[in-house]
């Protein structure tokens, strides 16, 4: 049942990340959803490293890296699928 919210939540933060980069970001809609979940274990670990992966009530430190290392890996993640698909394109022509 874990893989199903790791999904959920990554999917969920790909979205949040993509409406707040700026500009249009060219990836479909399941690597926004892998790189959400990339985003989520990136900020799982840093909460981790840091001593903030549990508290009490809700843990809001937690998700806000969470979020951030969404942003993150869908920022580079878009760059470096725009740049591996317009090599492809030049190698088509």
């Amino acid at each position: 049942m874990q893989w199903l919210w790791a999904i959920i939540v990554g999917f969920v933060l790909g979205l949040i990340a993509r409406a707040i980069l700026p500009g249009k970001q060219h990836q479909p809609l399941w690597l926004t959803t892998l790189f959400g979940i990339i985003g989520a274990v990136l900020g799982n670990a840093v909460s981790h490293w840091i001593g903030v992966e549990d508290t009490r009530g809700i843990d809001w430190i937690r998700h806000l890296l969470q979020l951030a290392g969404a942003i993150l890996i869908v920022g580079l993640g878009d760059m470096a699928y725009m740049s591996l698909r317009g090599n492809r394109k030049r190698e088509a022509a």
